[in-house]
């Protein structure tokens, strides 16, 4: 699932009515909060403050004083649509004194957001394996060359009496290298990490 790498500001106007979009990353509830709090401080003036947010399992919309489902909702709507993770938007609303009716007001609001995403850098989030091995220094032109030719990236090496690497990968090579090294490298699991690959927003 995408998140995004940075926080993104936007405005549009529709009707002499500004909607400014904050996007944030949120790692849990009460950071979202607190980021909320600095932009309504930022914005004593604004009629409106309305919030969507998809935290791990959690999501919420509000409308703040806007007519029920006109402005939350349809916001929430464009972060599942992206199937967006992690991440709070706040559009903030100055009145420019024209009404622009239920269906405008939800068209606003979810034309908000999508221009903010559009101007996000994300990453996609994927659970990897971290394996190590230790092998002698006279395998290190043969570890090398396999590792180049699978695209396994190195995430950590240390040369001590003998060579130390971790790398990201699957079970699946333990075979391979057993065989490159007549026995000798045998891969241990490590962990489970979350790997950020940045990802593109062109269709």
């Amino acid at each position: 699932m995408p998140k995004i790498m940075n926080d993104v500001e936007h405005e549009i106007e529709i009707k002499k009515s500004r909607f400014i979009t904050y996007l944030h990353r949120s790692e849990n509830e009460e950071e979202a909060k607190s980021f909320l709090k600095l932009v309504k401080k930022e914005h004593p003036n604004a009629r409106h403050a309305c919030t969507a947010m998809i935290i791990g399992s959690l999501e919420r919309s509000n409308d703040d004083g806007e007519p029920a489902g006109t402005a939350g909702r349809p916001m929430l709507d464009v972060l599942q649509g992206m199937k967006m993770q992690d991440i709070l938007a706040i559009t903030v609303r100055y009145f420019g004194g024209t009404l622009l009716g239920k269906g405008g007001l939800v068209k606003a609001y979810s034309s908000s957001v999508k221009e903010a995403l559009k101007l996000a850098r994300l990453v996609e989030v994927q659970k990897v394996k971290v394996f190590a091995i230790e092998f002698d220094y006279a395998l290190l032109g043969k570890v090398d060359g396999y590792f180049r030719a699978k695209g396994i990236e190195i995430i950590d090496k240390d040369y001590q009496e003998r060579v130390y690497y971790e790398y990201v990968g699957s079970q699946e090579i333990e075979a391979d290298l057993l065989e490159l090294s007549s026995g000798s490298i045998q891969p241990i699991f490590l962990e489970e990490i979350e790997k950020e690959t940045p990802i593109s927003m062109e269709e």
